[in-house]
């Protein structure tokens, strides 16, 4: 199967036909769901609650006809292997899961207990789907790979003049080899020297942002990640306070304090989700239904964080928004 041939709209899952409500006595289904996030974070609630809803729409509901074995792992990889395991041996009719690293570790226990991903990054490419035809396993890839260089030239527009620009990410968690190539490129471009700034820990986070606010004309791109997802807070802080500008892949950092947010509307993609899952527990099979990138993006720009770090929004960035926090 070529790569792009896989990419297709949700308008015919949405169509798919419905059994009427549930009779008297129906199995009730098994819904397996890793959450790889706390569960006090409130970016994760909004997700689960957009499929929730989505599914309930599709006539499942929590308690009636199915059951949600729901886990959360936050980002502690060995934690996520553990529940992973762990959902696996209930077996389940199906499982839910997001980004790579969740999706992965539910790869390495099972090939026959269908799985339907969220957020992953480029699903080839980091391994997770061989030829995007695996029997077992399909769902909802975050972003193709040249949004890496996308992000730079946000940053760039954001803060003309830089000269370096780093991108932050954990190793052990998000596959930097999906962006790296298109980072790169993006960054002969624009003329910035590129920086790799691998993390794992809110220590290692303030010692690699406070190198770049040593260097005049530094900025910040960081992954999408879920270890970047959960540390945040850390991430925001200290470019505010080291006077760094920073792009984010998704709206939350900008919504806490970041400059500039563009990248897939996460809700969006967990509400897409519940068709899939509806369809495979009505008989179809994973590897007939095609794994998709999200198409709806969003953009969020912080009045208040340019202000601080003195730089002016451009008209062309604030027409694309789709929020201004000031």
């Amino acid at each position: 199967m070529k790569r792009r041939e896989f990419i297709a709209g949700l308008g015919s899952a949405a169509a798919w036909p419905l059994n009427t409500r549930a009779q008297q006595g129906e199995r009730v289904r098994r819904i397996g769901v890793l959450m790889p996030f706390n569960e006090t974070d409130p970016v994760a609630k909004p997700r689960l609650s957009a499929f929730t809803q989505a599914l309930a729409d599709l006539r499942w509901t929590d308690g009636r006809n199915v059951r949600m074995d729901l886990r959360w792992a936050g980002d502690d990889i060995n934690r996520i292997r553990a529940l992973a395991q762990e959902l696996v041996g209930l077996q389940p009719d199906i499982i839910l899961t997001s980004t790579t690293p969740a999706t992965a570790a539910l790869q390495w226990e099972t090939r026959t207990i269908p799985i339907v991903f969220v957020n992953v990054s480029d699903p080839v490419v980091s391994g997770i789907v061989a030829a995007l035809n695996q029997s077992n396993i399909t769902g909802f890839a975050l972003y193709e790979t040249p949004l890496a260089g996308k992000w730079l030239e946000l940053l760039l527009e954001m803060a003309p003049g830089l000269k370096r620009a780093a991108i932050m990410f954990n190793p052990d968690t998000a596959p930097v080899s999906v962006y790296m190539p298109s980072f790169e490129t993006a960054a002969r471009s624009l003329k910035v020297v590129p920086i790799i700034a691998p993390v794992h820990d809110d220590v290692e986070i303030e010692t690699a942002i406070n190198a770049l606010g040593r260097e005049p004309l530094s900025g910040l791109v960081v992954m999408p990640d879920t270890f970047t997802v959960v540390h945040r807070m850390p991430i925001i802080s200290a470019a505010s306070r080291n006077d760094v500008p920073a792009v984010y892949p998704r709206s939350d950092y900008a919504r806490d304090g970041g400059l500039l947010s563009y990248g897939v509307d996460q809700v969006d993609t967990w509400r897409r989700a519940a068709p899939y899952v509806d369809r495979i527990l009505r008989g179809a099979k994973p590897g007939d239904l095609p794994v998709q990138f999200s198409n709806k993006f969003e953009m969020v720009v912080n009045l208040k964080t340019a202000k601080a770090l003195g730089l002016t929004v451009p008209p062309r960035i604030l027409l694309l928004a789709d929020e201004v926090i000031e």
